[in-house]
């Protein structure tokens, strides 16, 4: 582990209010240097400058920490014992990095590129990490798997598709009164006006929304809190592929 990756995390986590152990500061070091490592040979992201990293994956990923949840602090005590579901997660972003600052969440990562879920089962081996599922699929199948339907207290994706597309993905996953969070862009409202059909659909309402930059201080992003009120219809999610064709 490098002094510049840990001064460099440490001044970045300070500006968000988080504190993290020696080992989880170790956690994100080995997370780092094998996903720089692996994107040499396999495509797992644009971003591998330290620096970068740092703050447009780690810090991003962790920029659900205090966020506000119908006047509760989504923090520590709010995720203990919680069970998560981040689809689409690409490399482990951000479930990965969820598991690492909040070990006592449960997490369930799923991509439909199995070859992602291979390294990120080598990163979990590696950091002897617990509570950590990997599942292999489409959102739209899964969705519709018992095992997995309506079983989770939250829901995140970053970076996947439109607000749309996202929410008939993720929301068949959560639990009545459970909480899809989306990591957006900063410019969101047109995307959420459009979104609010598909919203309402699949059983879901806005209760929140978190405009902010990165600390790099230009990055732009928004987090959405949209809670279950209803259950989804048996319908949806579509078939593969119909979500993002044609988003309701």
């Amino acid at each position: 582990m490098t002094e510049t990756f840990i001064k460099d995390l440490s001044e970045n986590i300070g500006k968000i209010g988080i504190k993290l152990s020696d080992l989880q500061i170790e956690q994100l070091y080995k997370f780092y240097y094998m996903l720089v490592e692996k994107n040499k040979v396999m495509n797992l992201t644009a971003i591998t400058e330290e620096h970068e990293v740092i703050v447009k994956h780690f810090i991003d990923s962790m920029s659900i920490n205090n966020l506000d949840v119908e006047d509760k602090k989504l923090d520590y005590n709010f995720l203990k014992n919680k069970k998560l579901i981040d689809i689409g997660t690409g490399a482990g972003f951000p479930g990965l990095v969820l598991k690492i600052i909040y070990p006592e969440l449960n997490v369930v990562l799923s991509d439909s590129l199995n070859k992602r879920l291979i390294f990120i089962k080598e990163v979990i081996d590696e950091l002897n990490l617990k509570q950590i599922e990997l599942v292999h699929g489409r959102a739209e199948d899964l969705a519709h798997n018992i095992k997995y339907r309506e079983k989770f207290d939250l829901a995140t994706s970053r970076a996947v598709a439109n607000l749309s597309t996202l929410s008939e993905y993720d929301l068949p996953f959560v639990k009545i009164n459970g909480y899809f969070i989306p990591y957006k862009s900063g410019k969101i409202e047109e995307e959420l006006s459009n979104a609010s059909n598909a919203i309402n659909l699949v059983g879901g309402q806005v209760v929140g929304k978190s405009e902010f930059k990165l600390t790099d201080n230009e990055t732009e992003r928004s987090l959405i809190v949209i809670k279950k009120i209803k259950k989804t219809p048996n319908l949806y999610p579509r078939k593969a592929g119909t979500p993002s064709k044609t988003p309701l």
